[in-house]
């Protein structure tokens, strides 16, 4: 008895585990080409000015701004080996200027909201390049002076004249087959408005003629042209469902 029993049993589990698999909601296929789709992603970069300081290339230091540098995208994928993008971006840029043969430190940074546009060719969501040119609104400016390596002074300021309007930049970039990115990016425009004026009881100054810093940065991100590493992102935020919640009290 006690066979087909176990055999009955077993018979129950196997039909119990067909039903279950069926009624399974089946995974939705990655985007295919002619489908618009929305991939993102976060970047630490790693930035150092081409600089021009009143005929002298010297001072430039490399700064590393991990935070606060979130991409969206929107792809549209023309084949299974070109597409476009367009998207929108919120990056934390700037350069660190060491004011040659003294103990004199800037640090100048900016966020910037962008707008980046471009191609991508190879193998879509997984191994490809991709080349494009943004447009960045710097919306807050935050300057710091050392001296002996102490802070001596520091301001932030909202829609600040000291920078250009607007940063133009052109960029490109590999995108692995697990999803990881490597993003080479030059501004085109100088960082400061060499043409702003300061006034300090009452004596006007240009703090930054002659300052001429063009940005070259380096940038290590995951998932920005990848479909799938997007789905796993949010699959790891979603909450759990009342049942599953219900299963583990």
């Amino acid at each position: 008895m006690f066979p087909i029993r176990l055999a009955f049993a077993l018979g129950q589990v196997v039909i119990a585990s067909t039903l279950f698999s069926q009624e399974q909601v089946p995974p939705q296929p990655l985007p295919g080409a002619f489908e618009a789709y929305f991939t993102t992603s976060s970047e630490m970069i790693f930035s150092v000015p081409q600089l021009d300081v009143n005929g002298s290339d010297r001072g430039a230091v490399v700064r590393f701004s991990p935070f606060l540098n979130m991409t969206g995208m929107l792809n549209y994928d023309l084949g299974g080996h070109f597409g476009l993008f367009a998207g929108l971006s919120f990056r934390n840029q700037g350069f660190i200027y060491q004011v040659p043969d003294t103990s004199v430190r800037y640090k100048f940074r900016t966020y910037n909201a962008g707008l980046p546009v471009g191609f991508k060719f190879g193998k879509m969501n997984n191994t490809l390049v991709y080349v494009g040119y943004e447009l960045e609104l710097p919306f807050n400016y935050k300057e710091k002076r050392f001296e002996n390596e102490r802070k001596e002074e520091k301001f932030n300021v909202w829609i600040s004249d000291r920078t250009a309007p607007f940063f133009q930049s052109v960029f490109v970039g590999f995108q692995g087959p697990n999803g990881s990115t490597i993003t080479a990016r030059y501004y085109l425009t100088n960082f400061h408005n060499t043409d702003f004026v300061e006034t300090i009881n009452g004596v006007n100054s240009k703090p930054y003629a002659g300052l001429n810093a063009h940005i070259f940065a380096i940038s290590f991100g995951y998932g920005l042209f990848d479909a799938r590493a997007t789905e796993r992102s949010g699959e790891q935020r979603k909450p759990m469902d009342v049942e599953t919640r219900a299963m583990r009290r």
